[in-house]
């Protein structure tokens, strides 16, 4: 689930991710052997490899397995990957993006309608609801690395365009071609972020209840369990006493 929402952390807190791991370093190293495979192997010389092996970082993948992905980029069983994005609706009009590295684009359509059938919501075309989200660069930071006021100056001062301090960390926002430049310029004055990324920020996030709630999130998870899917996002919120009253 692409951002930062209270769904991620009540998810993480109740072990779901550790079941997730395996997937989920599938899925970071498809991403670093494409990103190596478009452009340069090497992560100075190429931003969105850069991106990719920062966020398996982020979550503890092995500097062996990285390395592998990069080196597989150089072979000829690399593979034959398109990026795709799927827009729809999941239940009670909630917006959904879903972005995909696939090598077989019928199986991936047919899986990601059939996820949309299912839930209850409809598979829209491309655009029916991207224009409802601003497509940004995200940089993460634990609350360690200082405080709202602290890290709101250093991002100004960096040239990103927004910040959000919670009690869970801060999340710093900048033009989509400013990321790299912005992210340098963080690290100089905070140290490194947890994650750096390309994210669809909702522009007005929708507060779930409880059962539209349940109902979305077994979409996202029907998705994010597709081996094709790398991201999904939606224009949603849901409050934390909710999140830990789902079962999905």
């Amino acid at each position: 689930m692409s951002g930062h929402s209270k769904w991620a952390n009540i998810q993480h807190r109740k072990g779901k991710q550790d079941k997730l791991r395996a997937k989920m370093f599938s899925k970071l190293s498809k991403e670093i052997t494409v990103a190596a495979k478009m452009g340069d192997p090497d992560p100075d010389k190429n931003p969105r490899l850069r991106l990719a092996v920062k966020a398996a970082k982020s979550v503890s993948m092995p500097k062996d397995v990285i390395d592998r992905a990069i080196k597989k980029s150089q072979m000829g069983d690399a593979g034959d990957y398109t990026e795709i994005r799927y827009e729809g609706y999941a239940p009670n009009g909630v917006a959904i993006i879903v972005e995909a590295l696939t090598d077989n684009l019928n199986r991936t359509a047919s899986n990601v309608r059939s996820y949309f059938t299912k839930s209850g919501g409809n598979l829209g075309t491309t655009g029916s609801v991207s224009h409802a989200f601003d497509r940004v660069g995200e940089i993460s930071y634990p609350l360690t690395a200082g405080s709202a006021d602290d890290v709101m100056m250093a991002a100004l001062e960096a040239g990103a365009d927004d910040v959000e301090s919670d009690e869970e960390g801060h999340w710093i926002y900048c033009a989509v071609e400013a990321l790299n430049e912005v992210s340098d310029a963080l690290e100089r004055a905070l140290g490194e972020s947890s994650e750096s990324k390309l994210v669809w920020k909702p522009q007005a996030p929708t507060v779930l209840d409880l059962d539209t709630a349940t109902k979305v999130m077994k979409l996202v998870e029907m998705l994010e369990d597709d081996d094709d899917v790398q991201d999904v996002t939606g224009n949603f919120d849901i409050p934390e006493d909710v999140a830990a009253q789902i079962e999905v």
